[in-house]
């Protein structure tokens, strides 16, 4: 629903997004409601983003440079020291102030949850156009819920339900990935799902022309996410400790959350503390340094919608090696830019790991090539401009392949 040579140009829209979980949280759903946020702010849109405060203390406004962001109340985690929630009671009445205020075209929910569910709520009152995405697996419920799993299945299967009923109040549902929307369909019981990638930036994480980075002294196998339960990187920990010795393969592990101490007490505990390396939270530049050297990328999660995280590696052109769970298959051509490993298998990935670590510096180089290209279709811009155009009323039937 772009303008064409010789129409006047439509007017640039009010968006609301709606997030749940935004910098500086520290996962997929945050970074992409930015990427978003910042996307539609440089296209001349008027973008504002309602999240929770990263501490206590009533609503306030920040004006920030890809949208004005109102934080509202957040309560802390009994469970996860690193997340806070918004309640929907006590939120209420601050988002209709600021449907008062704001006035959007249209808004934008990531989630069913907390912030998403009474913007859905609100909008839908107020007859606005509602677009919403999911990020959600019920396993990334599970570092928050200390229970029994037979709990842990119920609280899945209520999240699920929660979820068709408030998505179900959208004019289009979008989710990373056909696997994803499969679920929902199975799951959530919505019958249009529009699968449409997050999309990354690709260029930023390619050597520019002329540019030459100097590897790391050993084999570098890399690891970026949150470190999470449902990540399962004790399992890719216990791979390196399998790995033949005279390969010397050390580990970069990038990212900060509720099981850190504990993965980097068990790689002590395996005699790795020489050859695994935490690095916490790291900049951007620093982060496309960590994909660049890197001679290697594996993605134990289990809980994975997209992974963003593999997609910039990818672009990187770097081989990836992928647990064979949710979406991560579709980033896989086995034993052309990588292979899939059985989840939760140490000695699969072990030996997935060595059987790429012996190849020649040429043959991994080809294996990185493959992932660039893969790569390709996943472009922030395609993202976008698909977003942008259901925003001014383009349909599912309109998108859907």
């Amino acid at each position: 629903m772009t303008s064409t040579p010789g129409e006047s140009p439509q007017k640039p829209l009010t968006i609301l997004i709606a997030a749940d979980t935004y910098p500086p949280h520290i996962n997929g759903a945050a970074q992409f409601s930015f990427r978003l946020a910042s996307g539609m702010t440089a296209r001349g849109h008027e973008v504002h983003v309602i999240a929770c405060r990263p501490d206590s203390g009533p609503m306030y406004t920040e004006n920030r440079d890809e949208a004005t962001v109102h934080r509202v109340r957040s309560r802390s985690v009994p469970t996860n020291e690193y997340f806070r929630i918004s309640l929907g009671w006590e939120i209420k009445k601050d988002i209709i102030a600021l449907f008062d205020v704001i006035k959007p075209d249209v808004v934008h929910v990531q989630s069913h949850y907390m912030i998403g569910g009474r913007v859905v709520s609100e909008a839908q009152k107020r007859g606005i156009r509602i677009v919403a995405t999911n990020h959600f697996m019920p396993e990334n419920l599970n570092p928050f819920l200390p229970f029994p799993q037979w709990f842990k299945n119920i609280v899945g299967r209520v999240s699920w339900r929660d979820m068709g009923k408030v998505m179900g109040k959208a004019d289009v549902v979008t989710t990373p990935t056909p696997l994803a929307a499969k679920a929902m369909h199975q799951h959530a019981f919505l019958s249009k799902v529009l699968p449409l990638s997050n999309g990354i930036e690709v260029g930023n994480y390619e050597l520019d022309p002329g540019e030459i980075v100097e590897a790391n002294p050993y084999l570098t196998v890399a690891f970026v996410g949150r470190l999470a339960e449902e990540k399962h990187i004790d399992v890719l920990i216990d791979a390196i400790a399998k790995s033949p010795a005279d390969l010397d393969l050390h580990l970069i592990v990038v990212g900060g959350g509720e099981v850190k101490a504990a993965l980097k007490a068990h790689a002590e505990r395996l005699g790795l503390s020489s050859r695994v390396k935490f690095t916490g939270l790291i900049s951007d530049e620093e982060l496309r340094d960590v994909y660049l050297k890197a001679d290697l990328f594996v993605m134990p999660g289990t809980a994975e919608l997209q992974s963003l995280v593999t997609l910039e590696a990818m672009s990187a052109s770097t081989p990836v090696i992928l647990a064979n769970a949710m979406a991560l298959p579709h980033l896989v051509d086995d034993g052309v830019n990588g292979y899939l490993f059985e989840p939760n298998n140490s000695d699969d990935l072990a030996s997935k790991i060595t059987t790429i670590m012996r190849l020649s510096p040429e043959d991994r180089a080809a294996m990185g090539a493959a992932s660039h290209a893969m790569v390709a279709k996943h472009g922030l811009k395609k993202t976008l401009d698909t977003f942008e155009d259901i925003y001014r009323g383009g349909s599912y039937e309109d998108h859907a392949v």
